[in-house]
């Protein structure tokens, strides 16, 4: 069980996150500063300092919190879908990141846009919450695959630092997938975050070429055609 002192260190913290974010929608990720969340949090400088030692440590603190609501939003989206519908489960997980993108589009672009001058995120501790999105495609590629419902086209890596790579990747996911569908899953994750950072960042103009959800219901579609889902 927990104390009184941390429970109130686990609030303070999560006031910290959110206030932040709020900083971080409104200022950016370079002008980010710990003083003026103090100032906000009611408290001076030194008191935050207790529970974040650095501007780095900040975004940390947002860059996880940020991977982990994405996460949280796609897991729950996929888990709403027939598991034998690949085709939906997929198509579920990239609109729960359109959503949350066009909802928090500054945390989406600390996640997914320009790096911030001066910060290289730790992996130790951005890693794992990072990878959830890819994650959650991954598992539906693979059930795909396994089930005869995965059958992208026979092009293989090209090159033998591809070849490694690609072999590096099955090591890591411990799954003996070809060439093929590891190359198709790439291209998806790609093409996904590619077409809602288009959207989000507002690369296609101010009317989203007059209707941007069902511009993304044809990406959608032409992805799931791309990846080789049946």
């Amino acid at each position: 069980m927990t104390t009184p002192r941390d429970r109130a260190r686990a609030r303070t913290m999560a006031d910290i996150v959110r206030i932040g974010r709020m900083h971080l929608a409104t200022d950016g990720a370079a002008a980010l500063s710990l003083r003026a969340v103090a100032r906000d949090l009611g408290v001076v400088s030194s008191a935050v300092y207790r529970y974040v030692k650095s501007r780095d440590d900040l975004l940390t603190l947002l860059v996880v919190d940020g991977y982990d609501e994405l996460g949280d939003a796609v897991d729950a989206a996929a888990a709403d879908v027939a598991h034998d519908d690949f085709t939906g489960r997929q198509a579920a997980i990239g609109r729960a990141v359109r959503a949350w993108g066009l909802a928090e589009p500054a945390t989406y672009a600390l996640l997914f846009g320009s790096p911030v001058p001066g910060y290289q995120a730790p992996a130790e501790l951005t890693n794992g919450p990072g990878t959830r999105v890819v994650a959650a495609l991954i598992r539906v590629w693979s059930e795909a695959y396994a089930a005869g419902r995965l059958r992208p086209s026979e092009a293989s890596a090209t090159s033998p630092g591809l070849t490694a790579g690609f072999h590096a990747v099955r090591e890591q996911l411990g799954m003996e997938l070809p060439d093929n569908v590891i190359g198709a899953g790439v291209f998806g994750w790609a093409a996904l975050f590619g077409c809602i950072s288009w959207e989000v960042f507002g690369q296609y103009g101010e009317d989203g070429l007059g209707d941007p959800a069902a511009l993304f219901e044809m990406h959608l579609e032409r992805l799931a055609g791309a990846v080789g889902l049946r």
